[in-house]
This record gives C-alpha cells, structure tokens and sequence, in this order.
C-alpha cells in the first residue's frame, strides 16, 4: 500500500495543529440550494428562481469562471424540432451508446435545449451567420458563464464564491434540509437550510490538469454517497483529450488535423474512430509529437479569434520565448485523462426530475449519469453541453416545486453527514492529503491502467485503493485541520479515493468491453451485458447490475475491509 502517513511526524505527533478560530455565519434560509456554479449549477439556479424559489449558490470557485466549460466554447446538441431530423439525430447517437441509452431522454433533452438556449439573449450576444441568421448552436465560454452568473444575479439568486460545500445536512428521517461549508477567503464556516438541495458539483478528473477541472475533484460525488445514493456507469470513464505536453490546454479541434509521429520521426497511422488507443499504444513505448500543418489557411487565421487560448502555450513556448509554430514544427503530445467529466458515468438518477435516492437531493450536469443521452460512449461536447443546460433546468423547476410543498425546513433538527476526510472514524493522525491524491493518480492515470483495462491490474488497483480509503477514512482529521484551505484539501483528497474506488470497482466487475471501457482480456462485448451498472457503498462496496440476469463475477474481487 502507498505510504500515506506523515513519515517525519515525531513520535508524539500525530493530531493536527489547532485550527485558527472560523466565524461561523448565522444559517441562511433558502428554497433551494444549488451546490456548483458551472453551466448546469447556473442553469440549475436560474430554472428554480423563474419558478419563484429563493435560491443561494455555493460554487468552490468564482461562479461565472469556474468549471470546465468556462474555459471552452461549447457546442450544443442542437436539432431543429422536426420529427425526421431528432429521429434521425437520436438514431444515430443510439447505433453507438452500447445498448444503454434512453432516446426518451435524448428527446427530451434536444426539446429543453431547443426552447431555452435562446432565452439568455438579453444577457449573451449570440453570434449571427453571413445571412444575419443567429445562431444558438456554439457558444463562447467565457462570455456564456458571465452571462449566466448575471442572469441569476439580477433575479436574486444568492450567490456565495470561492465557498467549497463540506457535507450535506440531513434530518431524522433521512431528508437532505441543507449543506455545510467554508468561504475560504473569509475564514468563515456557512450553512444553508433549504426544502431542496441540488448538487452541481462536477465530474471527477483526478486532478490529471485538465483544463479547467482543477475544483472537479468528486465533492459531490462523496457527499451524496454519505447521503445513501448510489452510482451508475462508473465504468465509462476512460475518456482522454489530446494536449500539448508542455501545457494543460485541452482544447481539442486543432487537433482534428493533426499529423503523429513515433519518437523516431515516423508517422503514426490513426483508424478513423480509435484516436486514443492508438496514441496512448504509441505513448507507452515512447513520446509521441504532432503536427498541425495539415489545418487549412483560413481556419488557422480564424483560430485565434474563435480560440484565443489555444495559441497562448505555443506562443509562451520554445526556450528563448521565440515560441513554437504548430503549423510548422512537431511538438510533444500526451493525453489528459477526463475521468467522469467527459466519461458518462455518476450519480444514478432515481426519477425524471433528476432525484436521487436521497429525498430532497437532485443532480445534475456532469455529477449526474449521462447514460440516458450518452451510453457507453462520451456525450462529447455538444450533448454534454445540453445534458447540462436541460438537465439544470429540469432539476431546477422540481427543486422549486419540493420547496413549494414541504417548506425550507428550517426549524427541523439538522445531522452533518461528512465522514472521510472531516471526521475520523478512529482517532486523529498524521495524514497527508498530498500523499493519498498522488496514491490516487498512480492507480487512475497511467494509460496502461485506464485506457486499457485488464482484471488482474484492476484487483490491485483496487485493493491498494481501500488501503488508501481506510487509512484516512479512520485518522484524517480535516475538520481539525490547521486553515480552511487544509480542511478543503483533506475533504477533496477523501473524494478523490472514493470516486476511484468506484470506478475501479465498476471496471472490474463489468466483464466486457463496452463503448469507452476495454477490457484487454475481454475484448468481446456480451448481449446481455447490455445494462446499466450501480455500484455504491463507502466502507463496504457493492455492485449490482440493472434487470434480474445473473450477476456476472468472472474476476475475483478483492476482500480485505471495504471490498465486498
């Protein structure tokens, strides 16, 4: 197992610092609490204030600049409501989805997105083509997150930044009433009690410097799992984007004209469709470098218009800050592992508003499964874009309405929920939480472990995983930390441990190959696999496939504490 402990500790330490005193903030009432301030937390947020609900936003970061698509110009999936055209759109998306998506959804998905995306014109400015015609389909990140974040400003939306929700707040009956948690730069402890509660939170990246997840780190993910929800499509989590190496800049478009070369100048043949498996093979044996001299004039003269950002860690590069032309020189690649954020798998949707197992709790964007729209496969960004934006709005209206009928449960008493990574189930002790994120990253970022997956590895994997959970799930003692900024640090690297143990678990009791998910000793993929897999549990895992087939176990799956 990964050493985790604090190896210079003297023999007497072990208990943190004592924390500096954090003013905790009277508790703020609201209707609904949206956890996230990204594209679906927005959207989430706006959706419930237009049914009349007092909404109050908690974002880790700065809402409006924080979460993966505001770095990105995402591009919707965006179908004219012709009954030929989404039938055809939803064909073809279900000819790859492994057999496990909804296309009730995917229409579903295709009308909100269809009706609402226009509704922000009098806070964005959607471009127009040369026929003056104005077009919905791309939009510009940075601007769209703005705009969001002052829609729901001017309709009254609370908005709390740089503010990590802890831990979920829960009644006697099991019922979410609000959430916990810290605004770092104030040194100040918020609670919010509210009739409903939405996570927003992001998918999880593993802190692999994806542009853009720095604050995806699995929060939610943890705290809904504290909250009794289970996960679905865990396993479809090998999706990897194309960067120069030199960089954390994922934006990927140049690179459909991309030309790879082998360290030793040769070029590398690219199937159409298989991209990442051949890049990381050739990754494996060595660096790989790429061209972009096949991009035409006329795209290159607009991309730094349309992508500004993408040029930026070419123009730094190269030594002397003469920088590196992509059109004309070959320069170093690797693929950044995208973890859940663009993999399909979350937190299992318990309804059609977007519920979760939890009474009180929805979810939605990337922390949610994305199977009813994806499948097996990545949604990409264009689905995941719509996923996001529809599946806030959906959430957003049902969280109004719950708050209508039950009230803010205010009065009610309130449990925290955090465990791991707050609360020690033993006692106190020196922990590093530095330590168990690169004990992370050692089983979930390597291509070998990832992209291609094989029983034998994924058993150690996982069996070094629950050593890692049950050291600090029983001494981390976040709560006890010296600054907030440590506290947040012990709860992220806790999140980080349980999203992998679920991913790694899902990967290995899934005896096939499916859409994302290669199982090099399973190539084939098998009929009756076809179904949606939950997994779940914190100390103890579970995991079950949908429908009453047999549960397929072809591999062992390791049993020491935590893995059932």
């Amino acid at each position: 197992m990964p050493n985790i402990r604090v190896s210079t500790a003297p023999p007497t330490a072990g208990l943190p610092a004592a924390r500096l005193p954090i003013a905790e903030l009277p508790p703020i009432a609201a209707d609904v609490l949206v956890i996230g301030g990204g594209l679906s937390g927005t959207w989430a947020a706006l959706a419930a204030a237009q049914a009349g609900a007092r909404v109050v936003l908690a974002d880790k970061g700065y809402c409006g600049a924080s979460g993966v698509a505001a770095t990105s110009g995402p591009g919707h999936w965006w179908v004219p409501p012709d009954p030929d055209a989404r039938a055809e759109a939803i064909r073809q998306r279900m000819a790859i989805a492994g057999g496990i998506a909804d296309p009730a959804w995917m229409e579903r998905i295709l009308d909100i997105t269809w009706t609402t995306l226009p509704t922000i014109a009098d806070v964005y400015d959607f471009s127009t083509d040369e026929a003056g015609t104005v077009q919905y389909r791309g939009l510009r990140g940075p601007e769209y997150l703005r705009a969001m974040r002052r829609k729901i400003h001017r309709l009254g939306v609370r908005i709390l930044d740089q503010s990590p929700a802890l831990e979920l707040l829960a009644d006697s009956d099991g019922t979410i009433v609000g959430a916990r948690g810290l605004r770092r730069q104030r040194d100040e402890a918020w609670t919010v009690r509210a009739g409903a509660v939405i996570l927003a939170t992001g998918g999880c990246a593993f802190k692999s410097r994806l542009l853009g997840s720095h604050t995806n780190t699995g929060d939610g993910h943890l705290m809904a799992a504290e909250a009794g929800v289970d996960f679905s499509g865990m396993e479809f989590s090998t999706y990897h984007t194309v960067a120069p190496a030199h960089s954390t800049m994922t934006r990927s478009m140049s690179f459909a004209f991309a030309t790879y070369y082998d360290g030793e100048g040769r070029e590398i043949a690219v199937p159409p469709g298989d991209t990442t498996r051949t890049l990381a093979r050739a990754m494996l044996d060595g660096p790989v470098l790429c061209s972009l001299h096949r991009m035409p004039a006329d795209i290159r003269e607009r991309l730094r218009r349309v992508q500004p950002n993408m040029m930026l860690p070419f123009d730094r590069a190269g030594g002397g800050g003469g920088g590196v032309d992509p059109f004309t020189q070959r320069f170093p690649v690797l693929l950044r592992p995208e973890g859940t954020i663009r993999g399909s798998g979350g937190i299992r949707l318990a309804d059609d508003d977007c519920g979760t197992a939890a009474d009180g709790l929805f979810v939605v964007g990337d922390a949610a499964t994305r199977e009813p729209v994806a499948g097996a496969v990545s949604g990409g960004g264009a689905i995941l874009a719509a996923w996001a934006l529809s599946s806030g709005v959906i959430a957003g209206r049902a969280a109004a309405a719950r708050a209508a009928r039950h009230g803010r449960r205010t009065d009610s008493p309130a449990r925290p929920l955090g465990q791991a990574g707050l609360r020690p189930a033993r006692h106190a002790g020196a922990v590093d939480p530095r330590a168990v994120t690169a004990a992370v990253q050692a089983e979930m970022l390597p291509y070998d472990k990832t992209i291609f997956r094989r029983g034998p590895a994924l058993a150690r994997s996982l069996s070094r995983l629950e050593g890692v959970w049950s050291d600090l799930r029983d001494h981390l003692d976040g709560e006890g930390a010296a600054t907030a900024g440590e506290t947040v640090q012990a709860r992220e690297s806790a999140a980080l441990t349980a999203v992998a143990r679920w991913c790694t678990r899902a990967a290995l009791v899934r005896p096939e190959s499916r859409g994302m998910h290669l199982r090099v000793d399973t190539p084939a993929s098998h009929p009756a696999l076809a179904r949606r897999l939950t997994v779940g549990g914190l100390d103890r895992l579970w995991s079950r496939f949908e429908g009453a087939a047999p549960q397929p176990l072809d591999h062992p799956v390791p049993t020491q504490a935590g893995a059932a």
